[in-house]
C-alpha cells in the first residue's frame, strides 16, 4: 500500500466503526418476537418518522457518484452537464410524491412488485421483477468501485480492501436491523456531506482568491458552459447529439427515477400517506439543493487547476487532498464515503426485499413463517451484498451496466407502474404486449455495451415529425441515430397497456387492487 497515510486510514476505520454502530443501536428497534418483525426488516413496521423519511431518501438518491460526479462536470465546462443528474433526481422524488406515494401508502404494499402480482399474477410479476433487482444490483456494485477508487486517490487504501472492507460493514448492519439500521445510519452519514463539503469549501475559496474569482476563471475558461438548461436548437457548442441525449437523459432520469424499489421502500415506511407525499417532495427539494456544494468546489478546482492540467474524474478528490489542510481533506472524505454506504446499504435491502418477499414468500414457500421470512431476508441481504462486490472486483464495466440496466427500468418498468396504479382495465395481456414491444424498441436503438448494432434507422423517423431547426436533432450524425427512442419506447408502452388491455379484456378480465381495508401483505397474494 504504497503513500499510505496513516492518518487516512484511520479516519476511514473510525467512520466505518461508527457506521456500524449506529446500525446496532438502530437494530434494536427491529421487534424479535413480534409478529410484524419481518415488516420491521423492509418497511420499518411503517413507523419511520417524516425527518428520518426524509434523510434517508436524501442519502440515498445522493451518492459518492452525484458528489464527484457534479464536480467533475463542472470542472470539465458544462454546468447543464454536471448539474443535469441532482437536478432530474430532485424532480423525480417530487413527482413520486405528487402522483406514485399516496396511492402505494394507502394501499400498504411492502415492495414495488406488490401491485403487479395481485394484479397480473406472481409469474408475470416475477418478470417485471427483473429489471428493477439488475438495477440494485449494477448500481450497487458501481457504488463500490466508486468508494474503492475514492479511498484508492486520497488514503493510498488498495481498491480490492477497499470494496471488501465497505461491502462487509454495510451488509453486517443492513442484515441485523434492516429498515431501522439503514435509516439511521443513512440520516448519520447524510449529516457528513453538507457538513464535511461546507467545511472544504472556504479553504478552497481561499487558495483560489474567493468566489467571484473562481467564476471569473471558469467563464474566462468555459464561456461555453454556464448554461444550466442547454438551448433547443443546435449552436457552436451543443451539437444535435448532445441536445438530444441531454433531453433524453433527463426524460429517462426523471421518470425513470421513480420506478425504483429504494425509493418505495421509503414511501411505504411512512407511518400516513400524507407523510409519504411530503417526505418524497422534501426530499427532491433537499437532493436538488445538495447539488450547491459539490458544483461550488468544482468552480474552485478550475481556478485552481485551470483547464486541462488535471481529469476531470479525479477534480474532487484531488481538492480534498491538495487545495484543503489534511483535516479538512479527511472531513471531505468522510462525507464521500458516508454518501456512497449509505446508498449501497439501501439498494442491497431493496433487492434483498423484492427477492425474499415476491420470489421467495410467493412462489417458493407461500406458507413460509414470519421468523422464516426474515431469515430469507437477512440472507437474500448477504447474498446480494456478495454479488455486488464480486461484480465490482471483476467487471470493469459495472457503470456501464448499470446505466443501461436504469435505463431498462425506465423503459419497461415506468409505463407498467402508472398503469398497474391508475388504469383500472388494465390486464395482464397488456402488460406483456407493452413490455415486449417496449422493449424491442428499445434493443432496436443499439446497445455499444453488448456489441448489439441498431437494426432501425430512427433518424428516419425525424423528418415527417418535425420541421425547422429541431427537425436537425433527428438526422444521423457519425453514423449513429440521434432520435431519443428510449423516451418514444416508454411513451409506446404507456399507450399499449390500456389499448391491448380493452381490447383483450373478454379473455383476460381486469383485476383491481383489493379494497384498501383489506390489504395486507403479511400473507402471500394470490392470483386466480
Amino acid at each position: 500500500m504504497e503513500h499510505l497515510q496513516l492518518g487516512g486510514l484511520a479516519a476511514v476505520g473510525g467512520m466505518f466503526a461508527l457506521f456500524l454502530l449506529v446500525g446496532i443501536v438502530a437494530a434494536r428497534k427491529v421487534r424479535e418476537s413480534s409478529e410484524s418483525s419481518a415488516a420491521d426488516l423492509l418497511v420499518a413496521g411503517r413507523t419511520l418518522p417524516l425527518w428520518l423519511a426524509v434523510m434517508t431518501m436524501t442519502a440515498t438518491w445522493v451518492d459518492g457518484g452525484y458528489l464527484n460526479g457534479t464536480t467533475e462536470g463542472v470542472h470539465a465546462g458544462n454546468l447543464a452537464r454536471a448539474l443535469q443528474p441532482g437536478l432530474c433526481f430532485g424532480l423525480s422524488l417530487i413527482l413520486g410524491g405528487l402522483f406514485f406515494a399516496r396511492t402505494m401508502r394507502r394501499h400498504q404494499f411492502t415492495t414495488i412488485v406488490d401491485p403487479f402480482a395481485l394484479r397480473y399474477g406472481e409469474h408475470w410479476a416475477t418478470i417485471l421483477l427483473l429489471p428493477a433487482l439488475l438495477g440494485e444490483l449494477f448500481w450497487s456494485a458501481e457504488l463500490l468501485v466508486a468508494l474503492g477508487s475514492t479511498l484508492r486517490v486520497l488514503v493510498g487504501l488498495n481498491l480490492t480492501i477497499a470494496i471488501v472492507v465497505s461491502a462487509v460493514v454495510v451488509v453486517t448492519y443492513t442484515m441485523l436491523g434492516g429498515m431501522w439500521s439503514v435509516a439511521y445510519t443513512d440520516a448519520f452519514q447524510l449529516l457528513l456531506i453538507p457538513i464535511g463539503l461546507l467545511i472544504a469549501l472556504p479553504f478552497a475559496l481561499q487558495a483560489t482568491g474567493g468566489l467571484e474569482t473562481c467564476w471569473q476563471s471558469y467563464v474566462t475558461l468555459h464561456p461555453e458552459g454556464t448554461r444550466i438548461v442547454p438551448p433547443l436548437a443546435a449552436d457552436h457548442t451543443w451539437t444535435p447529439a448532445a441536445l438530444t441525449g441531454w433531453w433524453d437523459t433527463s426524460f429517462m432520469l426523471i421518470l425513470g427515477g421513480i420506478p425504483w424499489n429504494c425509493y418505495f421502500q421509503r414511501v411505504l415506511s411512512c407511518s400516513t400517506p400524507g407523510r409519504a407525499v411530503s417526505h418524497s417532495i422534501l426530499a427532491g427539494i433537499l437532493t436538488m439543493a445538495l447539488t450547491i456544494p459539490p458544483c461550488l468546489l468544482g468552480l474552485a478546482t478550475v481556478a485552481y487547476w485551470g483547464k486541462d492540467s488535471i481529469p476531470a474524474t479525479d477534480a474532487l478528490p484531488m481538492l480534498l487532498h491538495y487545495m484543503v489542510p489534511a483535516g479538512i481533506g479527511l472531513i471531505g472524505l468522510a462525507a464521500i464515503v458516508g454518501a456512497v454506504t449509505s446508498s449501497f446499504s439501501s439498494s442491497i435491502l431493496s433487492g434483498g426485499a423484492m427477492v425474499s418477499w415476491n420470489v421467495y414468500r410467493t412462489l417458493i414457500r407461500p406458507t413460509a413463517t414470519v421468523p422464516e421470512i426474515k431469515r430469507v431476508i437477512r440472507l437474500a441481504v448477504l447474498l446480494l451484498g456478495v454479488a455486488a462486490t464480486l461484480l465490482a472486483w471483476r467487471v470493469q464495466s459495472v457503470l456501464a451496466l448499470w446505466i443501461f440496466t436504469s435505463d431498462l427500468i425506465f423503459v419497461l418498468l415506468f409505463p407498467q407502474l402508472v398503469m398497474v396504479l391508475f388504469d383500472r382495465k388494465a390486464n395482464r395481456m397488456g402488460s406483456i404486449t407493452a413490455f415486449v414491444v417496449s422493449l424491442l424498441l428499445r434493443l432496436a436503438g443499439g446497445e455499444p455495451l453488448f456489441g448489439l448494432p441498431a437494426w432501425f434507422d430512427y433518424s428516419s423517423l425525424g423528418a415527417p415529425l418535425l420541421a425547422g431547426p429541431l427537425a436537425s436533432w433527428y438526422h444521423a450524425e457519425n453514423g449513429a441515430s440521434l432520435f431519443p427512442f428510449r423516451t418514444l419506447a416508454a411513451g409506446v408502452g404507456l399507450v399499449l397497456i390500456p389499448l391491448v388491455s380493452r381490447l383483450t379484456a373478454r379473455w383476460d378480465p381486469p383485476r383491481a387492487l383489493p379494497a384498501l381495508a383489506n390489504t395486507t401483505f403479511l400473507t402471500p397474494p394470490t392470483h386466480a
